[in-house]
């Protein structure tokens, strides 16, 4: 039986790394934000504690490929194609659910190295991405994805 202080601090670090992801995508005016990704690592982190605490051999490794797998069809609701253009929007924040849920995991099971350092790359790529795909595409543009009239 895990002590209720270790559980509560999985559970703690999993829903705040999920709120500061949520919070950045709310920020961006995504359709996911704080509260959605929030209870995402929460959940995440707490079905991999119960299997880990109460299940047996090849539990948690069950429960992971259940979560990741079910995840990514909640991550699928967001992603949208426009008819008109065949642009897709929504991978990004799909990416963050995904992601979030595999922080989760990690939050967890314990693994905190893990857990923080796949955190801090995942703020980095969001806060540094998209200035730096900006750049890349204002100085290498690709006639397919910032010209609408080639797509028509």
């Amino acid at each position: 039986m895990m002590v209720t202080s270790d559980l509560a601090l999985r559970l703690l670090t999993a829903t705040a790394i999920g709120c500061t992801i949520g919070l950045n995508r709310d920020l961006h005016g995504k359709p996911t934000g704080v509260r959605t990704l929030g209870l995402v690592g929460l959940a995440s982190a707490m079905i991999i504690a119960m299997a880990a605490d109460i299940g047996g051999p090849g539990d948690v490794t069950r429960a992971i490929q259940g979560i990741l797998t079910g995840i990514g069809f909640l991550g699928a609701g967001v992603i949208i194609k426009e008819a008109q253009t065949d642009r897709v929007h929504g991978l990004t924040t799909a990416a963050t659910i995904w992601l979030t849920s595999a922080l989760g995991v990690a939050c967890g099971l314990g693994i905190w190295a893990l857990a923080l350092l796949a955190a801090g790359l995942a703020f980095f790529v969001l806060i540094v991405g998209g200035p730096i795909e900006k750049h890349l595409r204002q100085r290498w543009p690709h006639p397919k994805v910032d010209d609408p009239d080639v797509l028509q």
